[in-house]
């Protein structure tokens, strides 16, 4: 007996085939600037769209300067791959027939934040209510005029429901690393405390292609790593690690068990970035910094002075990585930002697309300066953040 199959695109001629443009990439703009996002509605299609919803989205860097009365604003903490961002959601309640195309009456001014440098422009296109999103604040509608849909030329139509625009903006953000000066005696397990932070003014949300900041930490000769940094894993005598947010003002402290063999002379560690390019980064004398012991019953192993410095690299790591205002990184919820902007609490954009609460090296194992862990122990212990972001950034690129 034959199989009766459905028609393969079924359903399909009843639905409108809406597509949006109408922005094209900008770039050169500063924290202030303001640019007028237009979209222009075409129908594709061979059935009239009774109805239209826009989507404005922009990312953290970037605000909305007025909202139309027919939109409805919503802050959208981050989740899975998608970045923090706000959204007006515009009602039409304009037929647009097939072949039809329009364009909105007046541009929604859009102006770059002080934190802003990679940022995107988001609109999308529907031909019913697409509702707010889960993971947002309650809707809020504008104040501002209500804005139109009117008749456009065909040109500047574009091709796609959903276009992603990338705005960058001029700023930096100033990545430094803290280093530790430790003291003890041979026998000690004392506790080592390094960190990175981004100290703005601009937060870091890595584009599609970009190498991302790796941290390197070395601890000093002489001493066995008992348990290891949240976000580290092995890599020869030194150890990897990753951070959970580039938000500015965020930070990540790498606090390690070292157990002190012996006294070994001018037996400095230390923490650095890796190497890959960062343009709106030009302050590299914070790049690198000093691990001192000094061994109470043999005296001093490395340098004098303080728990920072910008001696020698380190060396150098293959980037990957992930991006304290608002909220971000889906576990730690929504803040209380307002719709010009303004910081609410802190949050995490995750490296890798998750939330990773770290690892400890596995079964007490203990880690050496000197000597690389079992494959085994790596795998079960370490926190791979690189290769998460090149995940990331192509599977957002694919939403």
């Amino acid at each position: 007996m034959a199989l009766v199959t459905a028609p393969a695109a079924f359903g399909e001629e009843n639905t409108p085939e809406l597509v949006v443009g109408g922005v094209g990439p900008v770039s050169g703009l500063r924290p202030g600037d303001g640019i007028d996002v237009s979209a222009t509605v075409a129908n594709k299609g061979t059935v009239t769209a009774e109805k239209v919803w826009v989507a404005y989205s922009v990312t953290r860097g970037l605000d909305f300067a007025q909202v139309p009365s027919n939109c409805q604003v919503q802050h959208v903490r981050s989740y899975d791959e998608m970045p923090e961002r706000w959204t007006a959601v515009c009602a039409f309640d304009q037929a647009v027939e097939p072949g039809a195309v329009y364009t909105t009456d007046r541009p929604l001014r859009v102006t770059a934040l002080d934190r802003a440098l990679n940022e995107e422009v988001r609109l999308r296109v529907e031909s019913v209510d697409p509702g707010a999103d889960d993971n947002g604040s309650e809707p809020v509608p504008g104040t501002a005029p209500p804005v139109k849909l009117v008749a456009a030329k065909a040109g500047g139509v574009g091709a796609a429901r959903i276009v992603d625009v990338p705005v960058t903006i001029v700023n930096t953000a100033d990545y430094q690393v803290t280093g530790a000066a430790l003291k003890g005696s041979v026998g000690d397990t004392v506790t080592m405390k390094v960190k990175f932070t981004n100290a703005g003014p601009a937060w870091v949300w890595p584009r599609e292609g970009d190498e991302a900041v790796r941290v390197l930490i070395t601890p000093p000769t002489g001493t066995t790593v008992v348990k290891r940094g949240t976000f580290c894993r092995a890599e020869g005598r030194a150890f990897v690690c990753g951070m959970r947010s580039l938000y500015e003002g965020s930070g990540e402290t790498y606090a390690f068990e070292l157990r002190i063999d012996k006294r070994v002379p001018g037996a400095n560690g230390s923490v650095a970035l890796s190497t890959e390019a960062r343009p709106f980064d030009p302050d590299k004398a914070n790049d690198q910094a000093d691990i001192t012991l000094d061994v109470a019953d043999g005296g001093s192993s490395g340098s004098t002075g303080g728990s920072e410095g910008s001696g020698g690299s380190a060396g150098s790591v293959g980037g990957s990585t992930s991006g304290t205002d608002g909220s971000a990184g889906g576990s730690n919820g929504s803040t209380g930002t307002s719709t010009n902007g303004s910081d609410g609490g802190s949050s995490s954009a995750v490296t890798g697309g998750t939330t990773n609460t770290g690892t400890t090296s596995g079964g007490g194992l203990a880690e050496t300066g000197s000597s690389v862990l079992p494959a085994a122990g790596v795998a079960a212990a370490a926190v791979m953040t690189g290769a998460g972001v090149l995940f990331v950034q192509h599977r957002r690129r694919a939403q």
